[in-house]
């Protein structure tokens, strides 16, 4: 009921989520046929259905690297992850991970749930990666090496400055934007982008979701996770799990924009990378995870829920991103219409009002200079026109028939 409800509301949802849907599903019945392939493809739908889902805008032997460099990423990521290691075992792990690769034999055993089984069975990992060209490998290899050794550091030592968070979203999301640069032209399908872009892009989506999984870290057991920088957080309070009290309520928001704006710098950069693509399927792949970002950063900003549960763009606006985000116009539309909705929360009363709005207006103004505005539907524009529930209703049937009927259909 409340599905239905969400698209009485939201109707134009409805065609994007059948579509979604249903690729989904295709993703499914296309994983290949190798026990390791299909290890490496079936995991990456569990560890995270976005990113498995933007995938598949990649051509097939680039999909196949950027898989695998997600996934030895992701494996990293979980022994750094697991606050039950003891840190005199965890390092070496993290600074030898980048020859582990290499080795099918090699495993470790540590997270939980599918990350768990994503480290049993990591030997499928190792076998697909070396059957991947030797660009490939070069750059999966040269980034899990720089990444691990940051990771090490940070293990030792704590997130206290601004710098200190640049530096650490650098070692754990600004090297993926650079490995990822390095995967595109490897490919032959783009220019090496410049390492300060790339960087901005990682940056831009690791600092939303250390925003948005405040909640999540601090209460992660048996140790937090602290990412938010010192240098901004205890303005505000004295130990960064106050923010979580109802009686700093007051504190947290403010504390929550200050970080928000903080991402925010990032935005034009961002811009400027996606500006410079030339393949389509490429510029798919790093669009929608960007527009999610602005789009999460924006019902974040000024938002008590960050800090009382989980807060996240609803899915059929995650379907429509995916959906309609086809060209640079997109990109520009989307970006002014989640900057818009983040400009109409500011209070002027915030500390940080003046830097927040400054930001924002500056990206507005690089949309409205592209010309891309009027040229596509917005995000926001006029969604008040009255839809008959009736019809809607009916609508939604049919659709459904045919999700039905497509799902039945043999393969061919």
């Amino acid at each position: 009921m409340g599905a239905l409800s969400t698209m009485l509301k939201h109707p134009d949802d409805i065609y994007p989520l059948l579509k979604l849907k249903i690729a989904s599903r295709q993703i499914k019945k296309q994983i290949p046929a190798e026990p390791h392939w299909a290890f490496c493809y079936t995991m990456l739908q569990k560890v995270s259905r976005s990113f498995a889902l933007v995938i598949q805008q990649l051509g097939t032997e680039l999909r196949n690297a950027v898989c695998l460099f997600y996934l030895v990423l992701r494996a990293l990521d979980t022994v750094e992850d697991d606050t039950s290691i003891a840190t005199d075992v965890k390092v070496p792990i993290l600074l030898a991970f980048h020859r582990h690769i290499y080795d099918p034999e090699w495993h470790f055993a540590c997270g939980t749930n599918n990350y768990k089984v994503l480290m049993d069975e990591f030997h499928h990992v190792s076998t697909a990666f070396l059957e991947l060209g030797k660009g490939y490998q070069e750059a999966i290899e040269d980034i899990t090496k720089r990444m691990g050794a940051g990771m090490a550091k940070f293990i030792m030592k704590e997130v206290e400055t601004i710098d200190d968070y640049d530096e650490y979203c650098h070692y754990v999301a600004g090297l993926v934007g650079l490995g990822l640069s390095k995967l595109f032209h490897a490919a032959g399908k783009e220019d090496l982008a410049s390492d300060s872009l790339s960087n901005s892009m990682g940056l831009f989506l690791q600092k939303t979701n250390i925003i948005r999984d405040y909640l999540e870290d601090i209460n992660e057991i048996p140790k937090s996770r602290m990412f938010w920088p010192r240098q901004i957080w205890s303005k505000y309070v004295n130990k960064l799990e106050d923010l979580k009290y109802e009686e700093n309520s007051e504190k947290a928001v403010q504390c929550l924009n200050d970080m928000v704006t903080n991402a925010l710098i990032h935005m034009e950069d961002c811009l400027k990378y996606m500006a410079a693509l030339r393949d389509p399927a490429i510029f798919k792949f790093c669009a929608i995870p960007q527009i999610m970002a602005i789009g999460t950063l924006a019902l974040c900003y000024n938002n008590i829920e960050v800090f009382r549960g989980v807060v996240k763009m609803r899915r059929g606006l995650t379907a429509e991103v995916i959906d309609r985000t086809k060209s640079m116009d997109d990109v520009y539309g989307a970006f002014f219409d989640f900057s818009s909705i983040l400009n109409s929360k500011v209070d002027k009363n915030d500390p940080n009002a003046t830097k927040s709005l400054s930001r924002v207006e500056a990206v507005q103004k690089l949309c409205r200079d592209s010309g891309a505005l009027s040229k596509r539907k917005s995000y926001i524009a006029n969604r008040e026109q009255s839809y008959n529930s009736t019809l809607i209703v009916a609508l939604f049937i049919i659709l459904a028939i045919i999700y039905a009927y497509f799902s039945a259909s043999p393969r061919i």
